[in-house]
């Protein structure tokens, strides 16, 4: 349970069908966020560093799985990443625009 002089970190799902959320402040590793979606909360635990404006996981994604972001897919996992874990370009491509 937080205390009044814990600061509360969260992250940002922007809409119902994403499966990442972005983070509204720098997230370290281990530390619990607050995940919201509305009036909806969860809690998950970044299992990276993770830096403002980049994208965490907030389920399993498989490689080769759809990254959905804005309810539109924003590319594919070049690796599996868990729950919590920090979705960038070390990760994740995208091939919009190139064919």
């Amino acid at each position: 349970m937080e205390t009044a002089t814990q600061t509360k970190k969260g992250a940002l799902v922007i809409h119902p069908d994403d499966n990442v959320a972005v983070a509204l402040s720098d997230l370290k590793k281990g530390e619990k966020c607050s995940v919201r979606l509305g009036e909806s909360e969860q809690w998950v635990t970044a299992l990276d560093d993770i830096s403002f404006g980049h994208k965490l996981a907030l389920c399993p994604i498989g490689k080769e799985e759809s990254v959905l972001k804005y309810g539109e897919e924003i590319g594919k996992m070049s690796e599996v990443v868990k729950t919590g874990g920090w979705i960038h370009t070390h990760n994740l491509y995208c091939e919009r625009g190139m064919k």
